[in-house]
């Protein structure tokens, strides 16, 4: 199961991680994504949400990652969270405006 959000600001990611919460996620099931490194890493901490690591992307994909364009690893990471390609682009098109995206994302098991 996953729930994806886009937002405009830093103030809307913090309401719309607390509405993933009180709908059942964890917030170790929470990613927040930016265009900017800075900031998404920054947010992330601030928000007390997940990075995503190898346990989500796979070794080759954060390997990987290294080399890629900041476009191409955004979509990778959106992609391991269970987005579509599709999904994935417009995603990517969204942080490419200034939006920022947060995602909620329970492993099946």
């Amino acid at each position: 199961m996953k729930e994806v959000k886009v937002v405009q600001n830093a103030v809307e990611a913090r309401e719309a991680i607390g509405q993933l919460i009180t709908q059942g996620f964890s917030k170790d099931e929470v990613f927040v994504l930016a265009h900017d490194k800075d900031f998404s890493e920054n947010l992330t901490r601030a928000t007390n949400t997940e990075k995503i690591s190898v346990e989500e992307q796979g070794v080759f994909d954060s390997v990987a990652n290294v080399f890629r364009s900041r476009g191409d690893e955004l979509r990778s990471k959106i992609q391991s969270l269970g987005v579509s390609d599709v999904g994935a682009q417009q995603l990517e098109e969204e942080l490419d405006r200034g939006r920022i995206v947060v995602v909620a994302a329970k492993s099946v098991s």
